[in-house]
């Protein structure tokens, strides 16, 4: 009789122990629980993250239950809203992928990258663009440039794992997909231009500054070809950018056009710059390798970023006075 009773009651005190640390608290809370953890060792940690209302109160409603046993190490979603029985179920659950995203923006340069890298707290500043201008190091179906990997580094949205993280491992997954998103799938069409895959990748990287609306990027892709071909001087003023601490910085900006020993000042420079001005996206590569013929030689974007293109110099400067553009 006394034992029935002491079952009886099992239930009550279960409920009373196990009661949510903050039942109006729905807040997530990434927890890790280490390899070779037990939920009774996790619960003085637990407490502390206001999981549960106390250690020693969990500990009594995993001997009162009998629960816990199925623990999994990794990181788990728990929150101070979930009673024991249900905290308990998640962190039996499978746990989080350890992988989180890191997006490169297209048109990035190797700086901009290294900055975002070294801001994650995954390397240490300037350790990327050290590994990037040591292209012999990587392996490629193209021939790599000699000094730098600008251009190369293709842009997207990464799943990667911040405490495994290795920085010459992670470039070359960036030039084995530029690879697979670009070369492998056109490398007939390349092979066949009158141009080669390092033009090619310089070319791209201009149009994705050039152009915002991938749509019109054969076209200025055809324009700017057509000058390189024809002896001109390109005139793409984001090449003067390049070299600028922020891309933005004006002041700067306007005393590299007035330079004629940057070799990136395609104002007054013939032919294509050095390397690439960034790291250039799909549509820019496919516009670059596939431009669009036209009759037109000039271009200029409005305020609203609208291009107007000229078949001639007095075309574009009547445009340049409409648009109020110098």
């Amino acid at each position: 009789m006394l034992l029935l009773l002491a079952l009886a009651g099992c239930a009550p005190l279960a409920d009373h122990y196990g009661a949510p640390a903050d039942p109006a608290d729905h807040g997530e809370v990434v927890f890790t629980v280490p390899g070779g953890s037990s939920a009774r060792g996790l619960a003085p940690r637990l407490e502390e993250a206001g999981l549960v209302s106390a250690a020693d109160d969990y500990v009594m409603w995993l001997r009162l239950t009998d629960a816990g046993a199925c623990i999994k190490a990794g990181r788990h979603k728990l929150r101070p809203d979930m009673d024991a029985a249900t905290l308990t179920e998640a962190l039996c659950g499978a746990p989080l992928p350890e992988d989180i995203p890191f997006t490169i923006v297209e048109g990035w340069r190797i700086k901009e990258i290294d900055e975002a890298l070294a801001k994650n707290g995954w390397i240490k500043a300037g350790e990327y663009a050290q590994l990037a201008s040591q292209p012999g190091q990587f392996t490629a179906p193209f021939g790599l440039p000699e000094t730098s990997l600008e251009g190369y580094l293709f842009p997207e949205t990464y799943m990667v794992i911040p405490d495994k993280w290795d920085t010459k491992a992670f470039i070359q997954r960036q030039i084995d997909m530029l690879a697979e998103r670009f070369y492998t799938p056109n490398s007939a069409d390349i092979k066949a231009s009158k141009r080669s895959f390092n033009e090619l990748v310089i070319m791209a990287s201009m149009l994705e500054r050039e152009e915002p609306k991938p749509s019109q990027r054969p076209m200025v892709a055809g324009i700017l070809w057509k000058r390189i071909d024809s002896g001109w001087n390109l005139g793409v003023d984001a090449t003067s950018r390049y070299t600028l601490d922020q891309w933005n910085d004006r002041k700067a900006f306007l005393k590299k056009l007035r330079d004629p020993n940057d070799p990136y000042n395609s104002r007054l420079r013939p032919g294509l710059p050095p390397t690439a001005i960034g790291n250039p996206s799909v549509p820019s590569l496919e516009a670059a390798l596939r431009p669009t013929e036209s009759e037109y030689w000039y271009y200029l974007h409005d305020e609203k970023g609208t291009i107007h293109p000229s078949k001639d110099e007095a075309g574009h400067e009547a445009y340049r006075k409409q648009y109020n553009v110098y």
